[in-house]
């Protein structure tokens, strides 16, 4: 089981992600178009500088629904590879079978 403030962080950055994502997106456009001016550019960079770190989206870690283990995730079933097995095992995922030889 991970910490709960590592699995709390993570909440906390996907909600400012979701919150300032429109702000972003539109922030990057005006960036990247073509007819807006170098100092408008500048200025978008800026603004976009001044915005929450945690509020970009590359900060945000998956991390399993089960046990919040941030590593052997898989991302179709959003758990760990170890919750994977011990709810496969116990028969807890429709279509899973553990297979042992």
């Amino acid at each position: 089981m991970a910490k709960k403030s590592m699995i709390e962080r993570d909440v906390k950055r996907r909600k400012l992600a979701s919150r300032y994502a429109g702000k972003r997106d539109a922030l990057k456009a005006q960036m990247r178009d073509e007819s807006t001016s170098p100092e408008e550019k500048f200025r978008a960079a800026m603004k976009l500088a001044e915005l929450p770190r945690n509020s970009s989206p590359t900060r945000i870690r998956n991390r399993c629904l089960v046990s919040g283990r941030p590593r052997g995730y898989y991302r179709k079933l959003k758990m760990s590879r170890i919750a994977l097995r011990e709810l496969g095992s116990l028969g807890k995922i429709p279509g899973l079978v553990k297979s042992s030889w």
